[in-house]
């Protein structure tokens, strides 16, 4: 599961302490409580990480490009259905579907009613569940059987798919474009004649031959279909295949255009970006990026690449602070965990280590992230019980626990901590102790700066357990807030 933005969360890697730092904006601004001290007088006015897809990060797209004019077509309930794990109840169906809605999707895509009786049924009760934003569609072969069926469940909208590449015309459906040219016609007519919206789709995209690509989609664009579709069906295409192809295809076409990846090779989401940079519209996404085989984009990672083009777009079409929710909901049906490196929602997706990266977080997030947490309620951490642990951390820790140390104590302190941590990482208990019998010793007079052999004196008395076993180990993985950091 994901950690939750509102409460302390635990560490699963042996122990290593996080200290979660609220944030209510992209940078941090000065510290509320009188708990942190100011640390920039100036952040408040800083611009945002990114400010659209032409502003600091990015390049100015050609007039092509739909980065910021682009929906969602949310295939869990579809293309998730043939993840591994899964078997989808029609109350998780039920209850996906209406979160998905929620979150903002513009369309939900649905197993076919023709691959089962219970497909069937499910597809009728969720087309009648009245969803406000979301369309729904069904995916179909490109069969008229099919799509007598497809039209009488109630959906907004019919996705046709037949194989086109040689592989898939030889081995799977064993017809020749001439066939296929004629059945498509057939069926998008007798679909559109129901007044709902169609999609035709090659598969295979990236193995057909480019000649008989155009054809039959020039052909589907001149009856009207509401969209093509492009499908890296294994998962082979890269960006600039996926950029040419659609590229022209768009001067081809005049319907809108929708593309389907594959992640076998890891190119999914860098694929949906360049085919949206070459004029697609639509793009095709599973949550968690579940899905046949290494399954598909996954909607977290294409909402994060796209908050890097256009964030105010994103921000304006999609609730985001739902998509924890709605990973953790899947994740738990097809009885995964969420992974640490998720895009957004994992484990360690905000989490900040190394002393150099803690110490510009903690003075401008933007040095080291390029997405914001709070956008997704989500909150950013600073590991600071560690070897590499700096002493801008370490103060933070100190200005929360109310000790009054000046800079060169901390530094001192952070030090001992450095030691301790290479024989072992220390619990945020173990690393608070070290800092109050540090805070004590200076206070009574006992310690001073410099004086490391005192200090082990002090330690060894105070915290008797320190070497051996970790020190409360049963409690130290957890995460302590920084209460009042803004960040």
């Amino acid at each position: 599961m994901c950690p939750p933005a509102d409460q302390p969360i635990s560490a699963t890697n042996g122990g290593e302490e996080m200290v979660p730092i609220i944030n209510d904006g992209p940078h941090i601004s000065s510290s509320t409580n009188g708990q942190i001290n100011k640390i920039n007088e100036n952040t408040s006015q800083q611009p945002p990480a990114v400010k659209s897809h032409k502003g600091l990060y990015g390049r100015a797209s050609d007039f092509l490009s739909n980065t910021s004019n682009w929906s969602i077509i949310e295939s869990t309930l579809r293309e998730g259905e043939q993840f591994a794990n899964a078997f989808f109840t029609l109350e998780t169906k039920i209850k996906i579907a209406k979160m998905l809605d929620e979150f903002g999707v513009e369309y939900i895509e649905l197993t076919s009613p023709a691959a089962s009786p219970e497909s069937r049924a499910h597809c009728e009760a969720i087309c009648k569940l009245g969803l406000k934003k979301t369309k729904i569609l069904t995916h179909i072969r490109c069969h008229m059987d099919d799509a007598r069926l497809a039209v009488e469940t109630g959906v907004d909208g019919v996705d046709v798919v037949i194989g086109t590449s040689s592989f898939l015309r030889e081995h799977s459906h064993g017809k020749d474009m001439t066939w296929i040219t004629k059945t498509a016609i057939e069926v998008i007519e007798f679909v559109k004649s129901k007044g709902i919206e169609i999609r035709f789709s090659s598969e295979d995209s990236f193995r057909s031959e480019l000649v008989d690509l155009l054809s039959i989609y020039r052909t589907v664009d001149k009856i009207h279909v509401n969209r093509v579709g492009v499908a890296d069906t294994v998962g082979c295409a890269d960006p600039r295949q996926v950029y040419d192809l659609v590229r022209t295809l768009r001067g081809v076409v005049s319907c809108d255009i929708e593309c389907h990846f594959h992640n076998d090779t890891g190119c999914s989401i860098a694929n949906a970006y360049a085919a949206l940079e070459a004029g697609a519209t639509h793009i095709d996404t599973s949550i968690l990026g579940i899905g046949e085989r290494n399954g598909i984009t996954p909607l977290g990672g294409l909402i994060a690449r796209m908050m890097v083009a256009d964030p105010d777009y994103v921000k304006g079409k999609y609730k985001l602070s739902m998509l924890r929710e709605l990973e953790n909901v899947v994740a738990e049906a097809v009885e995964i965990s969420v992974p640490f490196n998720n895009y957004i929602t994992g484990f360690c997706a905000f989490t900040h280590k190394a002393g150099i990266h803690a110490k510009a977080i903690l003075a401008n997030p933007s040095t080291y992230e390029i997405l914001n947490p709070a956008d997704f309620g989500m909150t950013r951490y600073v590991s600071i019980g560690h070897r590499l642990t700096g002493w801008n951390a370490v103060k933070s820790r100190v200005e929360q626990l109310n000790l009054n140390l000046t800079d060169d104590q901390v530094k001192d302190a952070t030090a001992k901590i450095k030691e301790l941590a290479d024989v072992r990482t220390q619990s945020m208990e173990d690393v608070d102790m070290i800092l109050r019998i540090y805070h004590t010793g200076i206070q009574t007079g006992d310690l001073k700066v410099g004086q490391s052999a005192v200090l082990d004196r002090l330690l060894e008395k105070h915290m008797p357990s320190r070497e051996g076993s970790p020190n409360g180990s049963a409690n130290g993985n957890k995460r302590a807030r920084i209460e009042g950091a803004t960040a």
